[in-house]
């Protein structure tokens, strides 16, 4: 037999939805890493993000920090969240609502990987192709274009 649920593991209704609030917020929070950089251009370190919590009245602990990138359930300060949507840049209902949509920045984001990701598609079947009919490329990029 399969275990598909956290009930399923026998796990109380306010257990299952502590541990799942921990995980969603740790899909958020690494979402956020992946695709928002830091002034410096590069990926967000662990001093970056507790400098940043810093300047928003927030001392953000390595450990802790550590254990909402793991989904580890804790119980989390709604200050904590409020300083790394900050850090971020990013309305901070994202990480205090279960639910919270996701940031304009981070769609914007999203919208710009893909087209990068498309348009090296685009180019490595370009080369791989050879000399193919104009027509055919069209048709190609229409494709790699459509969501």
């Amino acid at each position: 037999m399969e275990l598909n649920t956290m009930d399923d593991l026998g796990l109380s209704p306010e257990r299952a939805a502590a541990l799942r609030r921990a995980e969603t917020l740790a899909r958020k929070i690494n979402l956020l890493l992946d695709v928002i950089m830091s002034e410096s251009g590069r990926p967000f370190d662990y001093a970056a993000i507790r400098d940043g919590a810093k300047k928003a009245g927030y001392y953000l602990s390595r450990t802790r920090w550590s254990l909402l990138k793991s989904g580890k359930e804790q119980v989390v300060p709604d200050e904590a969240l409020r300083a790394i949507a900050a850090v971020f840049d990013v309305n901070p209902d994202y990480l205090l609502l279960e639910d919270g949509s996701l940031p304009e920045r981070v769609e914007a984001e999203l919208e710009l990987l893909r087209s990068m990701r498309r348009a090296e598609v685009r180019n490595f079947a370009a080369r791989a192709l050879g000399p193919v009919d104009p027509e055919a490329l069209k048709a190609i990029a229409k494709i790699l274009d459509e969501d």
